[in-house]
C-alpha cells in the first residue's frame, strides 16, 4: 500500500498527495480521550440522519440503512466489541468509518451538510449536559446526607451543640445541625449554578457546519428538538467556536471543589485526637504502613487536594481560549481532557464524602464540652448589657475587661460576673452549660428557635432542587 493510499482513511485525504507524518498523528490524535463521546456522537448522528432524510438529501432507504448501522455501532460499543482502525483520528471519524463499512454509499453520505466542527461541539454539549446532571444528582445526595446527620443531631431544644469558629478560634456555640446545614446551603447553590449552566449550554450547534452553515436545505431547529436541546444556534460562527459551556462547567466544579475542600478540612480537624468531635467508620478511612495506631481521613484530605486540580483545569482552559480568533481552531481540542477529568473526579469526591459522613459518628459530649467554655459567653454578656440600655461599644469594653481578668487570674468567668456589681446573678446565669446556644434567636441563627424554621426552609429548597434535577433527567 502506497503512502497516498494509506492516507485515504483520513476524512481530508483528497487535498493531500501524501499521508500524515507519524509525529503529526501522534501529536494531534484525540481518540485516547474523546472516545468517551461515542454515545453522544451516535445521538447527534441519528438526529442528523433524520434531518437529511427530511431534507431529501437521503432517501428513506438510505436513511434507514444508516440508522441500522448506527444502532449496530452502538451495540458494538456497549458490548466492548468495537474495533478501532489506525486511521481513526478521533471517535467521530471512527464511527463514520464503521457506519460506512456497514451501510456502504449511504454511510458515506452521513457527513453531508456537517463538519467535524459542529459535530464535535454537538457531541460535547450532549455529554456535558448529561454528566453535569449526574454531578448535580450527587451534590443533592451529599446534601441529603448532611441533612440526615443534622436531623439526627436535632434542630430544636435539647439538640447537639458545638463551638462555632472564626479564624479557627472558638467564637460562639452553635447547633451541630446549623453547622451541617451551612454546608448544605452552599451545596444547594452549587446545584443551582449547575442547573443554570446546563440551561445556558442547552443549545444545539448541529447545522453550523465548519463555520458558515450550509447551502443544503437542512433545518437545525428540528434536529435540536430531536436531541432535547432548548433551541438551535443563532450564529454559525459562534456555534462552532463557543466553549463557554465547558468553561462554566469547569468553574462550577472548581467552586464546588472549594466547598468540598472546606468540608474536608473540617473533617480532618474534627477526627483528630485534639478535636475528637467525630470518628470515621473503618470502611471510609485508612491506616499507616508504619504506624499501627493510625486512622487517617484520606477522603477528607483528597477532597482538599482535588480542589487544586479543579482550579487548574479551569485556569488551563481559560488560558487556551483567551488567544483564539473566530471560528474553530484546533486548540479547542484541549477543552475535553480538563472537562472529563474534573467531572470524573468530582463525582468520585462527592460519592466518597457522602459515604464518609453518613457512616461517621459524632462525639456529642466532646463537642458540647468545648462549646461550654465560659469565655464563649462573652457576646451574650455584652448583649445582656445592651438590653439594659448600655451602648454596645461600652458593653463590649466591660465584658472584655471581665474576660481579661478571668484569663489573668484563672478565675471562672461565671464567678467573676456573679461577684460584679455591673453584671450579677442574672448575667452569670448566661454562662451556664447549654445556655449560650439557646440565646441565638434571630432568624437564620444557630439556636433552637430559628433552627426549626431553617429545617423547613432547607426542606423546601431541596424539594425545588430535586424537581429541577428530575426535569433534567427526563431530557
Amino acid at each position: 500500500m502506497t503512502e497516498q493510499e494509506s492516507s485515504r482513511g483520513q476524512l481530508w485525504h483528497g487535498r493531500f498527495s501524501s499521508g500524515p507524518a507519524e509525529e503529526l498523528m501522534a501529536f494531534t490524535v484525540s481518540l485516547p480521550f474523546d472516545k468517551v463521546l461515542w454515545h453522544d456522537d451516535i445521538t447527534g448522528s441519528r438526529a442528523h440522519v433524520n434531518g437529511l432524510e427530511r431534507a431529501k438529501l437521503l432517501s428513506s432507504e438510505e436513511a434507514e440503512s444508516v440508522r441500522v448501522a448506527l444502532s449496530q455501532v452502538h451495540d458494538e460499543f456497549s458490548s466492548g466489541q468495537f474495533s478501532f482502525a489506525p486511521s481513526d483520528e478521533d471517535i467521530h471519524t471512527a464511527i463514520e468509518r464503521r457506519v460506512t463499512e456497514l451501510a456502504g454509499n449511504a454511510g458515506a453520505k452521513l457527513h453531508t451538510a456537517r463538519s467535524r466542527n459542529d459535530q464535535v461541539a454537538t457531541a460535547l454539549r450532549l455529554w456535558t449536559r448529561r454528566e453535569l446532571t449526574l454531578v448535580a444528582g450527587r451534590v443533592l445526595d451529599l446534601v441529603d446526607v448532611l441533612v440526615a446527620s443534622a436531623d439526627a443531631a436535632g434542630w430544636g431544644k435539647g439538640s447537639v451543640y458545638m463551638p462555632g469558629y472564626t479564624h479557627l478560634q472558638r467564637a460562639q456555640p452553635v447547633q451541630l445541625s446549623h453547622h451541617l446545614a451551612a454546608h448544605a446551603w452552599s451545596l444547594l447553590r452549587d446545584a443551582d449554578r449547575i442547573f443554570s449552566a446546563i440551561d445556558r449550554g442547552n443549545i444545539s450547534p448541529l447545522g453550523a457546519g465548519a463555520l458558515a452553515g450550509s447551502s443544503l436545505p437542512i433545518d437545525p431547529s428540528l434536529t435540536a428538538k430531536e436531541m432535547g436541546f432548548r433551541s438551535a444556534f443563532a450564529n454559525s460562527l459562534d456555534a462552532v467556536s463557543d466553549r463557554d459551556f465547558v468553561a462554566e462547567a469547569l468553574f462550577n466544579i472548581a467552586l464546588l471543589g472549594v466547598h468540598l475542600s472546606r468540608l474536608g478540612e473540617e473533617w480532618v480537624l474534627w477526627t483528630t485526637e485534639e478535636f475528637g468531635f467525630a470518628k470515621l467508620d473503618d470502611t471510609y478511612s485508612t491506616g499507616s504502613s508504619m504506624l499501627p495506631q493510625k486512622k487517617n481521613a484520606d477522603i477528607a484530605e483528597l477532597a482538599r487536594g482535588k480542589s487544586g486540580r479543579f482550579i487548574g483545569n479551569l485556569t488551563g482552559l481559560l488560558t487556551t481560549l483567551k488567544g483564539l480568533p473566530l471560528a474553530y481552531n484546533r486548540d479547542l481540542q484541549e477543552d475535553k481532557e480538563p472537562l472529563f477529568d474534573s467531572v470524573n473526579q468530582v463525582k468520585l469526591a462527592l460519592s466518597a464524602l457522602s459515604g464518609m459522613i453518613s457512616t461517621a459518628t459524632f462525639n456529642k459530649e466532646r463537642m458540647q464540652l468545648a462549646a461550654d467554655d465560659q469565655l464563649m459567653a462573652a457576646t451574650d454578656l455584652a448583649e445582656w448589657m445592651v438590653r439594659k440600655g448600655i451602648p454596645f461599644r461600652q458593653a463590649h469594653a466591660h465584658v472584655g475587661e471581665l474576660v481579661q481578668q478571668s484569663i489573668k487570674t484563672g478565675k471562672p468567668l461565671h464567678d467573676l460576673a456573679l461577684a460584679s456589681d455591673l453584671f450579677g446573678k442574672f448575667a452569670a446565669e448566661l454562662i451556664a452549660p447549654g445556655v449560650g446556644v439557646s440565646m441565638r434567636t434571630s432568624p437564620g441563627g444557630a439556636g433552637p428557635v430559628p433552627g426549626e424554621m431553617q429545617r423547613q426552609q432547607l426542606e423546601l429548597a431541596i424539594e425545588v432542587a430535586r424537581g429541577e434535577w428530575e426535569d433534567l433527567l427526563a431530557i
